[in-house]
């Protein structure tokens, strides 16, 4: 097993030129979206997501069985409202401890999104009271190894997997307002999204609430 002994608290790097993106909590009216989003993926792509090749009919076993209650779910939206960028926190019972993953659509690759979506989880999970984000991930998925190396992640490598552990720090005043205004910032965005999507294609709006 080979180890990188670099364990920092976690500090996010902007990638430079890179404009806002703005990243929306997702609940149980963006299941449709979700599910299209994952079933999207290649084969490779499942792989890097859930460590296997999963099914069509895993994918929809698996929304149909998230808890909205206790993970938190999120996600960036191009402007006809596909999800681009999917992430999931999995808060884990005995707390302290949460488990992120994060999926890309190939033509979305390349805009510094997945870091996005990176320093956003870390901001949730540090103001939700975790002390420990860890990532399960394919030792090939270079993309993401190099954004949680870079954010000072210890990561274990044990044949094909890697196993990726970043301490935080508490939260602050700051992180929980940057927080709020964040995801304020994301439903009028997302808002904008829907109405300019309704009038482009005269139909009414889909299933999905604010």
């Amino acid at each position: 097993m080979d180890t990188n002994p670099r364990t920092t608290s976690f500090a996010p790097r902007r990638a430079r030129g890179l404009l806002w993106v703005p990243v929306r909590r997702l609940h149980p009216g963006h299941q449709p979206k979700l599910q299209a989003h994952l079933l999207a993926l290649d084969d490779d792509d499942r792989v890097w997501r859930f460590g296997h090749h999963a099914s069509n009919a895993h994918i929809e076993r698996y929304v149909e069985q998230l808890d909205f209650q206790r993970d938190r779910f999120f996600g960036i939206f191009d402007r006809r409202l596909t999800l681009l960028a999917l992430g999931h926190l999995a808060l884990q019972p005995t707390g302290g401890v949460a488990e992120f993953a994060v999926s890309v659509l190939p033509r979305a690759r390349g805009r510094g999104l997945g870091g996005r979506m990176f320093e956003h989880a870390a901001r949730q999970a540090r103001n939700l009271g975790v002390h420990t984000l860890q990532l399960l991930l394919a030792r090939d998925n270079t993309p993401m190894l190099a954004i949680v190396q870079r954010a000072g992640a210890l990561i274990d490598f044990d044949g094909a997997d890697a196993r990726a552990e970043l301490p935080l720090a508490g939260n602050t005043l700051g992180s929980r307002i940057e927080e709020l205004l964040g995801e304020q910032a994301a439903k009028i965005d997302f808002r904008i999204k829907r109405h300019a999507l309704r009038l482009d294609t005269l139909l009414p709006g889909d299933a999905t609430t604010s």
